[in-house]
């Protein structure tokens, strides 16, 4: 792909996503998702193997019938109320179409199969963009109709998430799998506080997607999408190896780190809200993917490689760790002794 290229599609995600979290009007905000989508297309499918046009054909099709889905909604909002704005969604019909059409967007359950094939047949650095980016413009969207959404149904649809994300990421041997289900399950995390306390659902997402950006960013610096290259790691690239080690940790959503703070704060907040049940559940099933999470971080740290690998060798890198990495590794394991200041802007 040429330059010229990438940046016209990287231009235009940024102006789709703009366009999106920026509109109070359906149709504006309806016109910058489909921006997204059809910027997204060709750098999915930009390798022009097999595989990366299934994921491109599929991830059309799923965010097609989201966005019909979420027109007709809007639609179905303003025949009976006479409102396009998107805070004024209060038709009942109109608030289930509307969290089918995002959870669909955003790859929550019941609504998830698209999204590990999607992930697997693109290249890191667009994998990333999937992961983050392409889901801030939904999740804008869930935020502001949050007062509207039936808390039921999502804390139901939350649950069901986090439960599918741990257990069909365990079986797993392509890091980007690995990666998609444990996208599913943190949106579990997300959706189940958005109709209690919305601004920690956004809280949850940065930083998730700071963490995310890490390890993509770890695993495309050292060239490894498999647990088997994974092992060989440690021998090239040690002080890489343990940074990612320490940024798993942190997805994971172990003490020390960064990514225990959303998941403290949503435990907390749901059980003011009376719902400990919910939140004992929620964090059971978080344990199904601390497991896969361990599992990458003993792959990438632990285990020596043997002395014959079935995959091809490659040549040892020499060349330096982005600055990028580094201060993304240390924002993404070090920000929970300042949480007292994260909270003052929640």
């Amino acid at each position: 792909m040429t330059p010229q290229a990438k940046l016209i599609f990287t231009s235009s995600l940024i102006l789709g996503t703009t366009i999106t979290i920026s509109s109070n009007h359906w149709i504006t905000a309806w016109a910058g998702l489909e921006i997204n989508t059809l910027a997204i297309l060709p750098l999915i499918a930009k390798s022009h193997h097999p595989r990366a046009i299934e994921a491109a054909t599929k991830y059309f099709l799923t965010q097609a019938t989201a966005s019909a889905l979420l027109l007709f909604s809007a639609m179905t909002n303003a025949w009976y109320t006479g409102q396009w704005d998107i805070t004024q969604l209060t038709h009942p019909t109109a608030c289930l179409i509307l969290t089918s059409a995002l959870a669909m967007k955003l790859g929550l359950a019941p609504f998830h199969f698209w999204f590990p094939e999607v992930l697997q047949g693109s290249p890191l650095t667009t994998a990333l963009l999937l992961s983050t980016l392409m889901k801030f413009p939904p999740m804008t969207l869930l935020f502001m109709t949050s007062p509207s959404l039936n808390p039921t149904l999502l804390t139901y649809m939350a649950i069901l998430s986090t439960a599918l994300g741990g257990w069909m990421g365990l079986n797993q041997t392509q890091i980007r799998k690995i990666l998609a289900f444990s996208s599913i399950s943190h949106l579990g995390w997300m959706a189940i506080i958005v109709s209690y306390h919305p601004k920690l659902t956004l809280l949850n997402f940065y930083l998730y997607s700071l963490i995310t950006a890490t390890v993509f960013l770890t695993l495309n610096t050292i060239k490894t999408s498999k647990l088997s290259t994974l092992m060989t790691t440690w021998t090239k690239t040690p002080a890489l190896s343990t940074m990612l080690l320490l940024t798993l940790l942190s997805l994971a959503g172990l003490p020390p780190f960064t990514g225990f703070l959303p998941k403290w704060l949503i435990i907390q907040e749901l059980t003011k809200q009376s719902m400990a049940p919910a939140a004992t559940m929620i964090s059971l099933l978080s344990l199904l993917s601390l497991f896969f999470y361990l599992r990458l971080a003993y792959c990438a740290t632990i285990t020596l490689p043997p002395h014959t690998t079935n995959h091809m060798k490659q040549w040892h890198a020499s060349k330096p760790t982005s600055s990028a990495i580094a201060i993304l590794t240390t924002t993404s394991t070090m920000l929970l002794p300042i949480s007292p200041l994260i909270l003052t802007t929640v």
